[in-house]
């Protein structure tokens, strides 16, 4: 694991060159790939990343991996290169990064949307479209069940967080009838 300030320096870097070449896409989709990979299988990770293998060894298992995803010429020598500062075990935050990077550019926000009860697409739909015109730009909604907010629904774009539930309304009327404000 590395920090988030040098995940974003890595993810950068990638970005600028992938901006550049115009296949920023092709690059952050084979860098998740290969994050995703190393996330699945442990035993792989543990064989390219840790120390206390000698290093020939890891970056043969390394070149090994790299030959048969057949990854693109650039993310096979920005791979090696994290291989080589010692920060392969970050992929996986570089590539989470990268991911944001690359929303900011397109200008897509990533919402997360709970509600009490499956939607109907058109519900979805018309919900996706409000948070487009909050964000000025595309949402993408990851939609799940939560029976906790009773009914109505909770989304969350970002650090905005629009809470239309039921549960929410009833903690607002509890604390209204303790302060005696209602009368």
């Amino acid at each position: 694991m590395i920090n988030l300030t040098i995940a974003r320096r890595y993810a950068k870097a990638l970005l600028t060159i992938g901006k550049e070449d115009g296949r920023y896409k092709e690059y952050g989709e084979e860098l998740n790939g290969f994050a995703y990979l190393l996330e699945r299988e442990a035993e792989l990770k543990n064989a390219i990343s840790n120390p206390m293998y000698p290093g020939d060894n890891r970056k043969n298992v390394l070149h090994k991996i790299l030959e048969m995803t057949n990854l693109s010429p650039i993310v096979t020598n920005f791979l090696n290169l994290l291989f080589d500062k010692q920060r392969i075990d970050g992929v996986l935050e570089i590539a989470q990064v990268y991911s944001q990077l690359v929303d900011k550019l397109e200008n897509i926000s990533r919402a997360k949307v709970k509600t009490a009860f499956p939607l109907d697409d058109e519900t979805v739909n018309r919900i996706r479209q409000s948070l487009e015109q909050i964000t000025g730009g595309t949402v993408v909604m990851d939609v799940a069940e939560d029976k906790s907010i009773l009914g109505g629904i909770v989304a969350q774009v970002g650090d905005l967080i629009l809470d239309g539930s039921v549960r929410t309304q009833l903690q607002s009327l509890r604390e209204t009838l303790i302060r005696g404000e209602v009368g």
